[in-house]
């Protein structure tokens, strides 16, 4: 799987960095007429993908590719199951690449993905990819964990001193996201006690 960003875009053509392969962390190199099918999420996590073909190359401060326009109905939209999204703070084990690791707390919690409250001195920014362990405690009085990889939507500052950052799951094994879920809705009962 590559992976790239939209640097640029006109009537005709998007304008895309260089792709990355994943995996190897190197550059793959693009050739005029390769077909490249393409996936992104809009800001709520609504998935969708087109194909497109390389069209030829533009340079600016960086070496750009070409990718043919898709039409708006070649562009498929995939609907998600919305999830329940309830408040919490949970505690949230974090670990950034292979030696960053730090705790913070939830803000929210769901079953696509949470937001969570950090220190500003990590280098946290959007597509970045944070390894997480979260810590769930049930109203039985048990309390399981939830291990997952999870893509960064988007960094808010808040204060003092942190960032609010929202987190879509990208990794996450079946029963921990049932674990999570299970969790919203008790926490859904509680509230609707209150």
């Amino acid at each position: 799987m590559l992976r790239s960003r939209l640097a640029d875009m006109d009537g005709n053509a998007l304008y895309i960095e260089i792709p990355l392969e994943e995996k190897t962390g190197r550059y793959h190199r693009a050739e005029p007429g390769d077909e490249f099918r393409v996936t992104y999420f809009t800001t709520e996590g609504v998935k969708h993908q087109f194909t497109t073909r390389v069209q030829g190359f533009r340079s600016d401060a960086v070496r750009l590719i070409e990718l043919k326009l898709p039409k708006p109905e070649e562009i498929s939209r995939e609907q998600r199951r919305n999830f329940l999204r309830v408040e919490a703070q949970l505690e949230v084990a974090v670990r950034i690449g292979d030696k960053m690791r730090f705790v913070a707390l939830t803000d929210d919690v769901g079953g696509g993905g949470i937001s969570l409250r950090c220190e500003r001195k990590w280098p946290i920014r959007p597509n970045l990819r944070l390894h997480c362990w979260l810590l769930i405690p049930f109203r039985s009085g048990s309390i399981a964990h939830a291990q997952f990889e999870g893509e960064v939507i988007r960094v808010a500052e808040a204060e003092p001193n942190h960032y609010i950052v929202m987190l879509r799951f990208v990794d996450i094994a079946e029963a921990d996201q049932q674990k999570i879920i299970r969790y919203c809705f008790e926490r859904q009962l509680d509230f609707r006690k209150d």
